[in-house]
């Protein structure tokens, strides 16, 4: 039986090699960091979410070797059958706290959270109304909701209420958004957003996993960064990119929510928690946010820096001030090669095209970190001049 269903696979691959869509893994040797190993040769990495550099932080290493002698290498099973150690507990402590919320749920990843939150809250009575570009993660989770679906413009305020409208009847409304929306770089107007809930009497759900850890005054996120934090009802995001990049996710709202979500969320009840050196580690980078904003102020500082001088060199960038600079070029080919040669000139970044963003608005995305240094960043940048200029001498 497999033979036929073997070229039906096969004849799918072909039409995405055809298509030039095939993803490519390329091979890094090493710890992520600035600086890596990829397909044998040492580049300067600007396409990872390792946005405070703690992916190699010796803190962090130092956590989780601890916590392989202290909590083992698993607790092999779910909390509620077999236990949960104290160290879990205590980052589920330390969430709430960071984010100022009433209680927060961990996950095995945001993509679980986001998978486990919908089903478990809303039912067909209510509606959900989500931002047409959040991540796949959320439109996955809506899915495995009855609730009525409803969706709004990317940051559209105008058309979030034309669907609020729309979705008057509903029992229970919530308004669904990405805090960053991480193909562009946009922040959500959350307050504009949270404004709309209380005229409505909605909820407010943000995932803010391209937020949490640097964004804000306080590193709290796009909530605190729009100052709305005491008027989102549930957050949801990630360890796996700011806070040290490696797994996990979180559910942080309303303690009858969270409560809940324990009883009825399927990614939670039947899926192991996050490994101890995970727990761990996650617990050594908030130590590092909360003694100090020196990451942060280095990360914001790259920003900058990597905008102005991209800017003097003639290229076109998305406006804003997250540290996911959109490098536009509009052809998918054309983007395509850039990447190659700025690869060639040691500088690793990644091309993005249709499907992954519009059709006609290609772009190469890049993502600074505090572990940047002002030389490297001036590498990258000469390196996008070497390439453009390579790319057109070859088309001439």
């Amino acid at each position: 039986m497999y033979g036929t269903f073997r070229d039906h696979v096969a004849g799918q691959l072909a039409e995405i090699e055809e298509a030039g869509l095939t993803k490519h893994e390329r091979s890094i040797r090493g710890p992520q960091s600035a600086l890596i190993t990829a397909d044998g040769a040492e580049v300067l990495n600007f396409c990872a979410n390792n946005y405070l550099g703690l992916a190699d932080h010796p803190a962090l290493r130092d956590a989780a070797k601890r916590a392989l002698d202290d909590w083992g290498y698993g607790l092999a099973s779910v909390r509620f059958i077999c236990g949960t150690q104290e160290q879990h507990l205590e980052l589920e402590r330390r969430v709430s706290q960071f984010l100022g919320t009433e209680a927060t749920i961990l996950f095995s990843s945001c993509f679980d959270a986001n998978g486990g939150v919908f089903e478990t809250l809303f039912s067909a009575e209510d509606a959900i109304i989500s931002d047409e570009l959040n991540h796949a993660s959320i439109i996955d989770g809506i899915r495995l909701s009855k609730a009525q679906r409803f969706r709004y413009k990317n940051r559209d305020m105008a058309d979030l209420r034309a669907q609020l409208e729309a979705a008057a009847d509903a029992r229970h409304t919530v308004i669904v958004t990405d805090g960053v929306f991480s193909m562009d770089g946009y922040i959500a107007p959350l307050r504009e957003i949270c404004d709309l809930a209380d005229e409505f009497g909605a909820l407010v759900f943000v995932d803010d996993s391209h937020a949490v850890g640097f964004v804000g005054e306080h590193g709290r996120g796009t909530p605190e960064f729009c100052g709305v934090g005491d008027r989102v009802d549930i957050y949801t995001g990630t360890f796996g990119k700011a806070l040290g990049g490696a797994s996990g996710g979180y559910v942080s709202s309303r303690q009858e929510i969270v409560d809940l979500l324990r009883q009825r969320s399927r990614p939670y009840l039947f899926s192991n928690t996050l490994a101890p050196s995970i727990v761990a580690g996650t617990l050594a980078a908030l130590d590092l946010l909360e003694q100090s904003d020196g990451l942060r102020s280095q990360l914001v500082a790259n920003a900058a820096l990597f905008r102005s001088l991209m800017t003097e060199a003639g290229f076109e960038l998305l406006p804003g001030e997250h540290p996911i600079v959109p490098v536009m070029f509009g052809d998918a080919a054309l983007t395509a090669r850039i990447a190659g040669e700025m690869q060639k000139r040691g500088v690793y970044v990644t091309a993005f095209s249709f499907p992954v963003v519009p059709r006609g608005r290609a772009r190469i995305r890049v993502q600074l970190s505090a572990a940047h240094t002002d030389a490297e960043i001036r590498q990258c940048v000469d390196a996008f001049v070497g390439a453009r200029d390579a790319v057109a001498a070859a088309q001439a």
